[in-house]
């Protein structure tokens, strides 16, 4: 359909911005006859399901999920909903005048209103570059876009996952950095295990070499079944676009869904503002908290994957990478297949049949505490040479790490103290804890259970005199 000729009322902006409609509509449909025909024949079975499910709360049908169109199609059918019905009264009722006169400006695309059409000069909200590079929207639209979204992604039980890519997916290296026990990587391809070779890509075009984290193909397959997932990176557009091509050659993840470092709002941060996501509902994957200044409680921790020797040194390791010893994380038992099980737990609490209060003021981030504590609880912990002399005790990050894992922290022994966790077996309370035949940790036995997401054995963290 052409906006400009079928827009019942017509004037120079309407014209303008119905033209600019058409045009990006017309670019960014580049589907085959073919691919038409199977997404008609899939939208006649959705539109089956739709029937199925009624109507929503407002009495109009439900905006179904739609995994085979790119984000952009959606919003683009958004703005032109909005258009059309902002041009819907006839042309001489001073209402129509009126109401451009007084237009809000949701949002801006190409200098022009999504719902008047007029020209905005002053443009504010925020920028959504991901899903067009001229689209910017207001706080007021994103809000209401916003608890739409999440209205529909409930129905369909399903919340918003925002994954971090290095490190947490797969680990990068620049072909100049490859060092010389890793080159064999390059030179013997031929000859390499086939799960390394199916995960390994050289990519001459931006002089990269990319190494997928074991598992990450079964984790997107199940975690796509329980989320609407996004990429987001602190890494140039470009380099983001050729990540989710290798994650998701069929494009049935992520669409348009990929954030990229020109996205964000705030230099080195990333925020959920430029995710169309309820932040009640959204779950972050990242190994690096830091980035996620105002939205640590939405962040599940990932331990770093450090395959290249590259990678190692850019976090001063000193020890040699999986790729130096020709090794790799194990699929079962990795970061990813954790992290999986306890994606799933969150989301079983969550949609629990069980609970009966209102879903629409559920929040993730409570679950996420919850599950969380359950991870050390039972424990009381007792630290020793641990923290720097003159240091409040209960300040110290792995002291409150302790107890947001469900543990119970003292400065003093006695015989309900489970563990002790210090740096050196010789003092006081360390001694003690051998007597007294106690746990004796190092600290990096709570770092680790941060990651693990469950106890780790006592007897692989010893601390030596």
């Amino acid at each position: 359909m052409s906006l400009t000729a079928d827009s019942p009322v017509h004037s120079s902006s309407s014209d303008d911005f119905a033209a600019f409609l058409d045009a990006e509509l017309d670019s960014a449909s580049d589907v085959s006859p073919d691919q038409h025909e199977v997404e008609n024949e899939e939208a006649e079975g959705e539109e089956e399901v739709e029937d199925e499910e009624g109507q929503d709360e407002d009495g109009g049908d439900g905006d179904d999920l739609d995994d085979g169109a790119s984000d952009s199609s959606r919003y683009y059918k958004i703005l032109c909903e909005a258009w059309i019905s902002s041009r819907g009264e006839p042309a001489e009722t001073s209402g129509a005048s009126l109401a451009l006169d007084i237009c809000s400006h949701p949002g801006v695309m190409g200098g022009m209103c999504i719902r008047c059409g007029q020209k905005v000069e002053n443009e504010s909200g925020v920028a959504f570059g991901y899903i067009h590079k001229n689209l910017r929207l207001a706080d007021d639209e994103i809000a209401r876009l916003r608890d739409k979204d999440l209205k529909n992604l409930l129905r369909h039980k399903k919340l918003y996952l925002v994954l971090d890519l290095d490190h947490t997916l797969l680990n990068s290296a620049r072909l100049a950095d490859i060092s010389a026990e890793e080159l064999y990587l390059k030179d013997q391809r031929e000859v390499l295990p086939d799960a390394l070779r199916s995960n390994l890509f050289k990519l001459d075009w931006i002089h990269m070499m990319t190494k997928l984290r074991p598992f990450v193909h079964t984790f997107l397959k199940e975690a796509s079944s329980l989320f609407e997932m996004y990429i987001y990176t602190m890494g140039e557009r470009p380099y983001a676009l050729e990540m989710a091509s290798l994650l998701d050659p069929g494009g049935i993840y992520f669409h348009s869904r990929v954030i990229a470092q020109g996205d964000c709002t705030q230099r080195h941060q990333k925020g959920l503002d430029v995710v169309v996501g309820q932040e009640s509902a959204v779950l972050i994957l990242d190994d690096t908290e830091a980035v996620w200044g105002k939205h640590k409680e939405n962040l599940i921790l990932m331990e770093r994957y450090h395959f290249f020797t590259s990678s190692c040194r850019q976090f001063g390791l000193k020890c040699k990478s999986l790729s130096a010893t020709k090794s790799d994380e194990n699929e079962a038992e990795g970061a990813l297949a954790s992290v999986l099980k306890v994606l799933q737990q969150i989301h079983s609490l969550f949609f629990d049949p069980e609970r009966r209060d209102n879903i629409m003021e559920r929040d993730v981030r409570q679950v996420l505490k919850q599950v969380r504590k359950e991870i050390l609880k039972g424990c009381k912990i007792v630290f020793t040479r641990v923290f720097p002399t003159q240091f409040q005790a209960e300040n110290h990050h792995l002291w409150k790490l302790a107890e947001q894992l469900g543990a119970t922290c003292s400065t003093e022994v006695d015989q309900s103290v489970t563990h002790v966790v210090s740096m050196d077996a010789g003092t006081d309370k360390s001694r003690w804890a051998v007597k007294e035949k106690k746990f004796l940790v190092h600290p990096r036995w709570i770092e680790a259970a941060n990651y693990l997401w469950r106890k780790p054995l006592e007897e692989n963290f010893l601390v030596s005199s």
